[in-house]
């Protein structure tokens, strides 16, 4: 026993050490430009077997499963937010920054949907709703900054206010950039709580907002269970509180894993999309392509992931609720939600009691937090009800789409 633990620890001390010089050096292996980078090694004997090349590349083949053509291109967004001292990095060049843009080709005059990716996610997660939502708008998805095949600056954010900015602020950069006004936005998880923040911010440029599973409606206090705070008592709690304070978050493990981060990326995937799927399920084809681009936008240098502790406290409620903002709304909203998702939607029915916007909340079955993968025809019929008065306002039915649930 005595020896197989100093086996253990031994093996375990040569991983720590190689996870955090692999984080340390990070910075020097990743793009924060579409300049591309290479490395003299070929990927299979690098450490973390990824670069940004291969981040666009594994987006690239994950949209040839897209049949409607599209853009993509690396938007400008300067090298920091106009009048303000604060860089989107630790840094005293004027280096720019880009955000990752994939636009769809789309009929003339349809109504633009901007689409946000949430935590650990990147656009191409919508891959299966493209072709679908690009028959009724102008599609433009994007990776946060950060996220995915974006700049990925240093993250210097040290409070909430801080965090928040960065990704409103960088947001509209991005939008200032494309010239776009009067869109729809559309925003899953974390995605969604940058969408509504922005919103808040912005609501001039905002038709409508469609919240999708959308995380940091709630505060711990008043929803803090016993169990968690049970949980919190044992040292397993404490442990894993003292992480998330750390701001130890799961991409770290994928980089301390080296060239066995696939293999947990594939497990999870294949876990997550998979077998225990409410849904349709992913095909050989989506899966293969799916795990390998979750893969490389998350063994990427750690940038806006973060955001995590500065954003949520352990537990994932938000230090900043969305709830406090609600009399404060301004944007007509709809909340879409999987019957399965763990994001409880009773969160957003306390906030519609103070907004003084029009507000639905929708339910989709055989569906969980990323609803959107896991039901996307229900899914898709419920983002046309929400947006209706734009796609056809001629014929403003109000109608719930068979088995879709109205909160």
């Amino acid at each position: 026993m005595s020896s197989g633990l100093r086996r253990w620890s031994k093996s375990s001390r040569i991983l720590v050490s190689k996870m955090a010089e692999e984080i340390s050096s990070s910075a020097a292996n990743t793009a924060a430009a579409p300049t591309k980078r290479r490395s003299f090694l070929p990927s299979v004997l690098r450490w973390i077997p990824t670069s940004t090349d291969h981040i666009i590349a594994a987006e690239k083949r994950l949209l040839s499963l897209v049949k409607t053509p599209y853009e993509q291109e690396q938007v400008n967004i300067g090298s920091g937010p106009p009048g303000s001292k604060i860089r989107w990095f630790r840094s005293t060049s004027n280096e720019p920054r880009f955000i990752n843009t994939v636009s769809f080709d789309s009929k003339e005059g349809s109504p633009t949907l901007v689409m946000v990716h949430g935590y650990g996610a990147s656009q191409g997660f919508f891959f299966r709703n493209f072709d679908a939502l690009a028959n009724r708008f102008k599609v433009v998805a994007i990776d946060q900054l950060g996220w995915g095949g974006s700049s990925r600056p240093d993250f210097t954010c040290k409070s909430t206010g801080e965090t928040e900015a960065w990704f409103i602020d960088s947001f509209e950069e991005w939008r200032k950039s494309k010239n776009l006004t009067n869109f729809i936005l559309l925003g899953h998880s974390f995605g969604g709580y940058v969408a509504a923040k922005y919103a808040l911010k912005h609501p001039e440029h905002v038709q409508h907002l469609v919240l999708v599973g959308p995380a940091g409606f709630t505060p711990e206090v008043e929803h803090k269970s016993e169990w968690l705070t049970q949980f919190r008592a044992t040292w397993k709690g404490a442990v894993l509180n003292h992480l998330w304070e750390s701001n130890f978050t799961p991409q770290k493990i994928i980089r301390g894993l080296g060239p066995w981060g696939p293999d947990l990326v594939r497990k999870y995937t294949g876990a997550r999309f998979g077998s225990y799927s409410e849904g349709s399920m992913l095909s050989e084809d989506e899966s293969r392509l799916l795990t390998d681009y979750v893969y490389h936008t998350l063994a990427a240098k750690a940038s806006g992931e973060l955001c995590l502790k500065y954003i949520f406290s352990f537990g994932a409620f938000a230090r900043m609720p969305l709830l406090h903002c609600a009399p404060e709304w301004k944007v007509p909203t709809t909340f879409i939600y999987g019957f399965q998702d763990w994001m409880n939607y009773q969160g957003a029915q306390e906030a519609r009691k103070k907004m003084n916007v029009p507000c639905e909340i929708i339910r989709v079955p055989q569906a969980g937090h990323f609803v959107f993968i896991d039901n996307p025809s229900a899914f898709h019929s419920a983002v046309f009800y929400a947006c209706r008065k734009f796609i056809s306002p001629d014929q403003n039915s109000n109608t719930l789409p068979e088995g879709l649930q109205s909160v």
